[in-house]
């Protein structure tokens, strides 16, 4: 999935059974322990999945809580044996589905973006990326930086370069990575910075937390606005004067941000 899941779930885990994440062990998705998943869809995987391993671990809790009467202060292994002796199931299982009392909540982003724009060439480069996100009280702000990066390149991917084109038959010309083209290594913005909210909680989300595999997808577009003002300024050596907005086709690819600055021919004459 991507969204560091197997992550979060270990760290859900160890922190509802109030033992060491070292105990925790994820093992792989698999349809025969759960057959009816909830849908991967809109960043709500791993909360989804987080909450189920709260739910189950409750259960368990419950059943081991008898386990620790007449044992000053137990360890996890003593109340494991002696819940195992007593005949105690320690297998629980738990899902999120549609009836839980899980709430809506916003996500919200800001992004300051610095392009620069080569005007004879139509290439240009991310130079330096600042968001600042309300990610709640994360689980896991190593996972969910990486899921803001992510997120941010792939719409930058979305904006800048990623273009399908058809054939007048409908065939899809644009079907390998020679003639599509995904962002690479060096699209990356330079210096990329990423920031959470202060002080910030959601009561609505899972341990007071907030999803972040997707919303900073859609704070790419600041490299959209940046590469338009760009443009701007650089239809100005060519004698342009924008009074209204300029149409630019997206993405902004090399071949759009030319026709964007409609070079004039006279600009190239040696002086």
């Amino acid at each position: 999935m991507g969204q560091g899941i197997n992550t979060k779930v270990a760290q859900v885990c160890a922190y509802a059974l109030g033992i060491p994440l070292d105990k925790v062990q994820v093992k792989g998705a698999d349809s025969f322990v759960s057959p009816n998943a909830m849908a991967s869809n809109g960043s709500i995987t791993s909360e989804c999945v987080a909450y189920a391993t709260l739910k189950a671990c409750k259960e368990l809790l419950k059943r081991l809580e008898p386990a620790k009467k007449g044992i000053k202060e137990p360890t996890w292994e003593q109340i494991v044996k002696k819940s195992y002796d007593n005949g105690v199931n320690l297998q629980t299982s738990s899902m999120t589905s549609p009836l839980d009392s899980l709430l809506g909540y916003d996500v919200y982003g800001v992004c300051c973006t610095e392009v620069c724009l080569d005007v004879l060439t139509g290439q240009h480069q991310v130079l330096r990326v600042d968001i600042l996100e309300d990610t709640g009280q994360s689980i896991s702000p190593n996972v969910d930086v990486g899921q803001i990066e992510g997120a941010f390149v792939m719409g930058l991917g979305l904006w800048t370069c990623e273009r399908l084109q058809y054939a007048r038959s409908g065939r899809l010309l644009t079907d390998r990575t020679w003639t599509y083209k995904p962002p690479g290594a060096l699209d990356i913005p330079i210096d990329f910075r990423i920031n959470f909210r202060r002080n910030s909680t959601n009561n609505a989300g899972v341990l007071r937390s907030k999803a972040t595999g997707e919303p900073a997808l859609v704070l790419a577009v600041a490299v959209t606005l940046a590469l338009h003002e760009a443009l701007l300024e650089g239809r100005k050596e060519f004698g342009y004067e924008d009074h209204d907005w300029l149409h630019v086709d997206t993405p902004y690819s090399i071949e759009n941000i030319m026709k964007a600055l409609a070079h004039k021919i006279q600009s190239f004459k040696l002086q």
